[in-house]
């Protein structure tokens, strides 16, 4: 890789080949792969590594003490070590191992929630969040009588915070996206932790959209929470990540009950173990953490920085090309300030779905459909979207196919 801070043509090339999937024909043409907001592909290295634990030294993790139990414990908690250092975190000990964002969100949702929430106290969300940070705290006040208050966004769907700091008053927990799944919004997320923090609340932040995308450091951000996929990040599905304050974590109950969690277990009590095992009961996926590590490992060599500026520069290409698209209507802020890389569209009086399938006879895979926002769609007024999202492997060539095929996709249905 150069050392530029920007991806350039020979890079991108070299990145591509790293990816197998990258190289089938789709549809008799090259596959243009637009939708890693919702799973990213994996690099050849990322499946090396799974395969490379099952040949090599496939094993259960912390309970055996011959060499397989033993090399697959140490490859595991250094997956958590990698992880650790990817986000900054102050220990590898505040990094718990779920499935993905959801379980991660469900889990503070469950032991933290049911725990500090009474009555009356307030949760802060956004009209723009998945409905993974919206659903568990819907299923927490419901259960615990908290209510549920919302930030608004402008017509450019950035966060309304004029009065940020009124709304913040009885708030217990603020929890939002650092980058939106639809928008492409990135929000202040360190201004906001700094309001929320002088009011007296914690902040969760879902890092589904940006850890695969840009650096994000949880000191600086001065956040309490993080919850991110691998599979987002090149990494196998089946493997996320909560990122605590250990101080949080330490006085948080269990999320889940069984083997691996506990110190004492009698017939009719049990002791806990100490953060982070307190929280990953059973047999963890020890495989799909590993490969995280590797994923890590990869997009570090690669570099988050040039990662993020290479989608920038692709998505700015991206909105002066798509405004060249009769009839097509992009939500979001139009620009590339403070603006990640899924582009959500809609083309004039063609469903989303049509438009997806017209895309993928093309060799064009993207999403549609409400992308698990409904509340948000419901605000832009539309039942659903079209969506292209870019990562570190998309090229200037593929949006031009993007735009050709809206094009023909616009003359077969109009």
């Amino acid at each position: 890789m150069t050392s530029s801070m920007t991806l350039d043509q020979f890079d991108i090339l070299a990145l591509r080949r790293e990816f197998p999937i990258l190289s089938q024909p789709m549809n008799g043409k090259t596959l243009a792969f637009l939708d890693s907001a919702a799973s990213s592909q994996k690099p050849r290295r990322v499946i090396d590594c799974l395969e490379d634990y099952y040949r090599r030294y496939n094993a259960n993790v912390h309970r055996g003490v011959y060499r397989l139990s033993e090399e697959a414990t140490f490859a595991f908690e250094r997956a958590r070590g990698k992880v650790a250092r990817f986000i900054n975190a102050r220990s590898q000990r505040e990094v718990v191992f779920v499935r993905n964002t959801t379980e991660a969100i469900n889990l503070v949702a469950r032991s933290w929630g049911d725990a500090n929430l009474r009555e009356g106290d307030r949760i802060l969300l956004s009209v723009m969040e998945h409905h993974s940070n919206l659903v568990p705290w819907q299923m927490l006040a419901q259960r615990t009588g908290a209510k549920l208050e919302f930030l608004s966004l402008d017509g450019e769907g950035r966060l309304v915070l004029d009065h940020l700091d009124a709304q913040l008053q009885g708030v217990r927990l603020v929890a939002l996206t650092q980058q939106s799944n639809v928008l492409g919004t990135i929000n202040p997320v360190a201004e906001i932790a700094r309001r929320a923090h002088a009011a007296g609340a914690l902040i969760l932040v879902d890092g589904a959209q940006s850890v695969p995308h840009m650096p994000v450091d949880v000191q600086a951000l001065d956040i309490d929470f993080l919850a991110f996929s691998g599979h987002k990040m090149c990494a196998p599905t089946g493997i996320g990540v909560l990122w605590g304050r250990r101080a949080l974590l330490e006085q948080m109950p269990p999320f889940l009950g069984g083997g691996s969690m506990i110190k004492v277990v009698s017939l009719h009590e049990s002791s806990y173990a100490d953060v982070p095992a307190r929280f990953e009961a059973g047999t963890p996926a020890i495989a799909e953490a590993i490969a995280l590590g590797e994923a890590v490992d990869f997009l570090q060599e690669v570099g988050m920085a040039r990662i993020y500026a290479h989608e920038r520069e692709l998505l700015g290409y991206a909105i002066d090309r798509l405004a060249g698209v009769e009839g097509l209507t992009i939500y979001g802020p139009q620009t590339t300030e403070m603006r990640g890389g899924a582009l959500s569209f809609t083309l004039e009086d063609v469903h989303p779905h049509d438009v997806a399938a017209a895309l993928d006879s093309e060799g064009i895979a993207v999403r549609a459909g409400h992308h698990c926002t409904q509340p948000l769609h419901a605000h832009l007024n539309v039942p659903a979207t079209t969506r292209a999202s870019f990562y570190l492997y998309n090229t200037a060539e593929e949006v031009d196919r993007l735009v050709v095929a809206l094009d023909k996709a616009r003359n077969l249905f109009g």
